[in-house]
């Protein structure tokens, strides 16, 4: 194979010795990275903004069951060539064009890594107001529109750092990690499930503490199930990059099956439980309040290991690899996941996570069309289009199969931005900048789907036409 500028040590096919990640791998990586504090916000925050009980965990359990099918699909290409989600990209986009949808999912996930980092900063701030209320009486040296104060922006940046180091470590120590952490934060969520039921009193009161939903119907459902599948479209792209590193196809499909929808389902149903009794969304907040200082500090700690493993396998591998292949010579994994950290960290994500509304409308509807026109584009490419083959020397080489015009496929581009637009005035009325048309409002609220299904098809079609994936 010929490496070039188009490949490095980390771009590169896995060798059979690289190939240790068995089922339970597998499985243990998606309940360590279901099991976190955005997945727990994804059900509260469809409970706080008005959606009943089981009409969120409803749009959950349909959304993981909807995402597993790409998760499957773009994970097969991974473990049977050894390729990395940005490598793949290059068969539908081009050995330079696969750069585009690359650079998209790479921001998504800085905006992830700085949304978990927030999240785990906050667990160590209340934490250390607790075992140093004193010690935190910081002067604020912030201004009021920089939305923390300084103990926070000090626990933000400690937890950063910890993040940092760990990534240093390599993607082996990721996978470590994960095997055994999940478990920590599940306990967290039973604890809080097991409050929610005493304090309501019985098992049905739980359930039921009569507070009226205030949305319904097709649309809340659609943007439900869209914000649950967006959740892990991210994931769904770049599932190859953790695939790659499976044993067979039989330990990454049966790991991510059992892995996932069965552990989403259940921590998101703890979330809206919890919210639906406590009317607090954030679970950092409300451990905080109903504990003492010894539940405080064992809870606080959990939230915080826990919260750092699913940052480092879900929001460091996907940008290291993506920004690695923009410059493969200069930029390896490790280079790849510190740039992807400075950005997270400078983006002030505590904006992202503390409003719900904003959470779930604008973050995760709105990436999601990005993301589902990649997504569309893949699966047509890999599976409709090639028939699963793919030669993969001339990915990794100019002047190849997959150099198309100049190192970039037209109709992959054309077909991503097609996927993408009816969802920009959608998007822009969510957030605010202009009033969308109730049909564009309508079509917003299943974005995902639209950019998939819309993208996947004028690929296809252009390239049946063109010829120019001809193999």
């Amino acid at each position: 194979m010929s490496g070039g500028t188009l490949s490095n040590a980390d771009l590169a096919p896995t060798r059979p010795e690289q190939r240790t990640w068995s089922t339970w791998h597998i499985a243990a990586l998606w309940v360590g990275m279901a099991v976190c504090i955005p997945t727990y916000g994804l059900a509260s925050g469809l409970v706080a903004n008005g959606y009943s009980l089981g009409l969120a965990v409803a749009s959950v359990a349909i959304g993981n069951l909807v995402i597993l099918v790409p998760l499957l699909l773009n994970a097969h290409p991974g473990t049977q060539y050894g390729i990395p989600f940005p490598v793949l990209l290059r068969a539908p986009f081009g050995v330079l064009g696969s750069n585009v949808p690359a650079l998209m999912r790479a921001l998504v996930a800085c905006g992830w890594f700085g949304v978990n980092t927030w999240i785990g900063g906050k667990a160590l701030y209340t934490l250390a107001v607790v075992l140093l209320p004193a010690g935190w009486s910081l002067p604020n040296v912030f201004p009021a529109w920089f939305g923390v104060n300084s103990g926070q922006f000090i626990a933000f940046a400690a937890f950063w750092l910890l993040n940092v180091v760990i990534i240093i470590r390599g993607i082996e120590t990721i996978r470590v990690l994960e095997t055994w952490a999940a478990p920590v934060l599940l306990g967290v969520g039973i604890a809080l499930l097991g409050w929610a039921w005493s304090e309501a009193g019985s098992l049905s009161a739980m359930l039921d503490t009569g507070r009226e939903a205030t949305v319904g119907g097709l649309g809340a459902l659609g943007v439900g199930i869209t914000g649950a599948v967006s959740f892990w479209g991210t994931l769904a792209l770049n599932i190859p990059d953790f695939s790659r590193f499976a044993r067979s196809q039989r330990d990454q499909a049966v790991g991510q099956a059992i892995g996932l929808p069965a552990t989403m389902v259940a921590f998101a149903f703890i979330g809206a439980v919890v919210t639906n009794v406590s009317g607090i969304s954030d679970p950092v907040a409300l451990t905080a309040k109903i504990g003492g200082p010894a539940l405080t500090v064992v809870a606080m700690a959990a939230l915080a290991i826990a919260t750092l493993t699913t940052n480092l396998a879900a929001n460091v591998v996907s940008p290291a690899n993506d920004l690695s292949n923009l410059a493969p010579s200069k930029i390896d994994f490790k280079r790849g996941a510190l740039i992807a950290s400075v950005v997270g960290f400078v983006i002030m994500p505590w904006k992202l996570w503390e409003d719900a509304g904003a959470y779930i409308g604008t973050w995760l509807l709105g990436y999601g069309a990005m993301l589902g026109a990649v997504g569309g584009v893949m699966i047509a490419d890999y599976y409709l289009l090639r028939r699963r083959v793919l030669e993969v020397d001339d990915l990794y080489r100019r002047g190849g199969r997959y150099e198309y015009r100049g190192g970039f496929n037209p109709v992959a581009l054309v077909a991503l931005a097609v996927g993408i637009a009816p969802n920009l005035p959608g998007f822009l009325g969510a957030l605010g900048v202009v009033e969308a048309a109730p049909l564009f409002a309508r079509i917003y609220e299943w974005a995902w789907f639209v950019a998939f299904f819309l993208a996947g098809g004028v690929y296809l079609a252009g390239m049946k036409l063109s010829r120019a994936g001809a193999r």
